[in-house]
């Protein structure tokens, strides 16, 4: 519960609640909205009327661009010196697969600790990790088994920092804004994933992967310092139950509940889906586009756009009841759109394409985050979240290496056409599955 406001203690909350927030100033300090519901289209960034979320997204711009930096750039890196389809797959498993194995625990420490500050410690330590990388290849020491080692620390402290920056999200705003916040971060995340690669691939072709990783790391000062600067009320955690107890609960809770069950196994199928595409993009960009790290970063840069697009308009017109046909349409688009792009011959006709698929993928993924942030209760926030970020990105290892084998086995074209039937193969399963959200509203 938020902590009494000075001067107020006697007065009901309702009343206190109403006062400050027809006082602009007032309810800035206390971390509440501004007074009257924005109309048209500024309901598209309704959650921004929140000073903390504000704080929030401004660090994300920043340092999100400098992820997909270094994203590009690994992978880029590793592609140079190995031009291995195995080894870039290991390489997104290693990133990956800590939030397999370790998402519970990043979960059970979300709901047991501070939230924030276990983001701003994640932060930290991700800043740290970004300009370790830089030094080993700004001094051309760095070797491939460094690189996975590497991206392996880095998945571990996504681990943690996942499940917390996302239940942290509804104590920035509130839960009749959490569908459009959600949304919103999505569609930071993605104008990043426009951003980013883009410069990534100039800076690439100039300057090295270095200089990518450096540029990361700074980046990650942004975020911490705004996160600092959020002023949120206590929240006090009951830490009755052993460690035990509590992951033990949280596993039998999303295991029971059907509407997350289902939730949870639809866009683990997408994960598994979307990781040929992702993982083999360098060889569509340099062997059959001839486009080299340029080429890679435009191709990234067309998903993102594509992703911005569909964020922006689920976040202005989409309800929570709607939620469920969303994933199901998009679950569909996505599958023809990965279909189609496996076969094309031309480098234009594939950049085209590459908006669906953005559009598509974070539709789905911003509508599955809300609909279960929607169902779930705050004490099991931090859990379940740790299984949404296994399924979106601790399957990814299991998918990654799937495809680079998949890939040396049957091609490239063959491997991304695959994962697009499989997320048809899954839709068809979900829809008839739709009855169990008809409560949902």
């Amino acid at each position: 519960m938020p902590a009494p406001i000075p001067g107020r203690e006697g007065q009901p909350p309702s009343l206190v609640l109403q006062e400050l927030s027809a006082q602009p100033d007032l309810a800035a300090s206390a971390g509440l909205p501004p007074a009257g519901e924005p109309r048209g289209f500024q309901q598209a960034f309704r959650a921004l009327r929140h000073r903390n979320f504000r704080l929030f997204i401004t660090g994300q711009i920043v340092s999100l661009i400098g992820t997909w930096m270094q994203n590009v750039a690994q992978a880029w890196l590793v592609y140079r010196l190995t031009h291995s389809e195995m080894l870039l797959g290991t390489a997104w498993f290693c990133t990956q697969i800590p939030v397999f194995a370790f998402g519970s625990l990043g979960g059970l420490a979300a709901d047991r600790h501070s939230r924030h500050r276990l983001v701003v410690l994640t932060q930290t330590l991700s800043m740290c990790q970004a300009f370790v990388l830089a030094a080993l290849t700004l001094t051309g020491t760095v070797q491939v088994w460094q690189i996975l080692v590497l991206a392996f620390g880095l998945g571990t402290i996504n681990a943690f920092d996942m499940p917390a920056r996302q239940s942290l999200i509804i104590e920035m705003t509130s839960k009749d804004d959490l569908l459009n916040a959600i949304s919103l971060n999505s569609a930071i995340f993605n104008c990043a994933r426009v951003v980013g690669p883009a410069i990534a691939g100039l800076v690439v072709a100039v300057v090295g992967e270095g200089v990518c990783f450096l540029l990361n790391g700074v980046s990650f000062l942004a975020v911490i310092a705004c996160l600092l600067a959020m002023r949120l009320a206590p929240v006090k955690r009951r830490v009755q139950d052993s460690p035990w107890t509590h992951l033990v609960q949280g596993f039998k809770y999303v295991h029971g509940h059907r509407a997350v069950r289902t939730t949870l196994g639809m866009i683990g199928a997408i994960t598994i889906s979307g990781m040929p595409a992702l993982v083999l993009m360098p060889f569509f960009a340099d062997q059959i586009f001839h486009r080299g790290s340029r080429g890679l970063g435009i191709l990234l840069g067309g998903m993102g756009v594509g992703a911005v697009i569909g964020t922006l308009v689920l976040a202005w017109k989409a309800r929570v009841a709607s939620l469920p046909s969303v994933i199901l349409r998009n679950a569909l688009l996505l599958g023809a759109s990965f279909c189609v792009f496996a076969w094309s011959h031309a480098f234009y006709f594939s950049l085209a394409i590459m908006p669906l698929i953005g559009y598509s993928v974070m539709r789905q993924m911003a509508s599955a985050n809300t609909l279960i942030q929607t169902i779930i209760p705050d004490e099991l926030r931090g859990r379940t979240m740790a299984f949404y970020s296994m399924t979106v990105v601790g399957l990814g290892p299991f998918g990654s290496l799937a495809a680079g084998a998949i890939a040396h086995a049957y091609g490239t074209r063959f491997t991304v056409f695959a994962g697009g039937l499989l997320a048809i193969a899954a839709a068809c399963v979900f829809r008839f599955k739709m009855h169990v959200f008809r409560e949902v509203r």
